[in-house]
């Protein structure tokens, strides 16, 4: 998805909207970040009901695109019904889909994963798949019509990181042509920076910025991590090299012998 042409200029970091301790601090948070695309879960606070009404204030006078999610489902049928009243309370076909098969973790189901994806494209949906880093299971939703896939780099709230680095690189060198976001388990800005030097076309965080001392600055952090790790990825980082390089060569070195020459 972002490598389509509609999506070029949008940022590269996508940030959630939960956790904040005030929904003044969300949107100072947000517009700190230079974010383009905001996650929303419909069933934490849902439009309709007049739910949390200044939270929804708030998303909507920020002018932001919306990803809904299906944030807490754990069924196939659960979740396309979410994605359902996502698309019309929203007017967006995006839709990142989760479906959660392990309460203790917050492991997506493989299998439900995959089975909601094929559902929701045949209903015409966008699906940005919230999974695990498994390159077979990527694959598959890549080959279901998926164009973004959303690889987690740890179990979600988790702020460890990039704990299996060697899977998100596989995938990354697998799926050349799949947009790929990082999602759930970067805890710091140098796992952004970190993410998008390995080539991926951006993170999405939440916890990491709402549960942070200061979430405004903590954003702002992210916001320039993630800048800095596609200008590294783009520019070429150097291999790494077994052995030392002098970084000034020898060859028309001056030498000096002393007083015995």
């Amino acid at each position: 998805m972002w490598h389509e042409p509609e999506c070029r200029n949008l940022s590269r970091l996508l940030i959630g909207t939960a956790l904040y301790p005030s929904p003044d601090i969300m949107r100072q948070a947000i517009e700190a970040s230079r974010a383009d695309v905001l996650t929303v879960s419909l069933r934490r606070q849902n439009p309709a009901d007049g739910g949390g009404e200044q939270f929804w204030d708030y998303i909507k006078d920020l002018g932001k695109r919306i990803l809904p999610n299906t944030a807490g489902c754990k069924s196939v049928k659960e979740a396309v019904t979410t994605a359902q009243m996502a698309r019309e309370l929203f007017d967006t076909n995006w839709i990142k889909l989760e479906v959660i098969g392990d309460d203790y973790n917050l492991q997506p189901d493989p299998i439900g994963l995959l089975e909601a994806t094929e559902e929701l494209i045949r209903q015409d949906f966008e699906v940005f798949p919230y999974t695990t880093d498994d390159l077979v299971l990527c694959t598959r939703l890549a080959e279901a019509g998926c164009r973004t896939v959303m690889p987690w780099a740890s179990p979600i709230g988790s702020g460890q990181g990039l704990l299996n680095p060697f899977n998100l690189t596989m995938i990354r060198a697998r799926l050349p042509e799949v947009s790929l976001i990082v999602d759930a388990g970067i805890g710091r800005p140098s796992d952004a920076v970190r993410a998008l030097e390995m080539g991926y076309d951006g993170v999405l965080i939440n916890s990491a910025v709402a549960l942070a001392q200061d979430p405004v600055a903590m954003a702002r952090a992210f916001a320039g991590a993630v800048e800095s790790g596609r200008l590294a990825y783009e520019a070429g980082v150097m291999p790494k090299r077994d052995f030392a390089s002098p970084s000034t060569p020898t060859l028309g070195t001056p030498f000096w012998h002393g007083a015995n020459s």
